[in-house]
């Protein structure tokens, strides 16, 4: 086989490596709550004539708490194969984690309330 084949072929196999975890991450209670919310957002972001730049923003926050939630699910699952007992460092692990996903979801709700907000006061007005 052809050295750029075999590179190909190695390219795509880590490709449906990603989409599998995609994939598992929408299993995740957390992750679905935050991928519903995400779609609500968008919906409401095109029904209200949303600008492109503001759109970024609104992306922008969308992609960060959906990267944090991969991120803190992966932790999760690696600190439970190596460690399946409670360990205080773990867990303090855990908790660092499931914070930065807190993180993204406050800039999320900020990034909400400076560009959403007003357009929800003009439909409703």
């Amino acid at each position: 086989m052809p050295a750029m084949l075999v590179w190909l072929a190695a390219r795509l196999g880590s490709f449906r490596h990603a989409l599998r975890g995609l994939y598992f991450l929408t299993q995740e209670p957390n992750a679905r709550i935050h991928l519903l919310v995400a779609v609500l957002v968008l919906v409401f972001s095109f029904w209200s004539g949303l600008s492109g730049h503001d759109l970024l923003w609104v992306l922008a926050a969308i992609f960060l708490v959906v990267i944090t939630e991969t991120i803190n699910t992966a932790l999760e699952r690696l600190a439970d194969a190596a460690v399946p007992e409670w360990h205080p460092l773990v867990g303090k692990a855990k908790d660092l984690a499931a914070g930065a996903v807190l993180l993204s979801a406050i800039f999320a709700g900020l990034v909400a309330i400076f560009v959403l907000w007003p357009k929800l006061n003009l439909h409703l007005a």
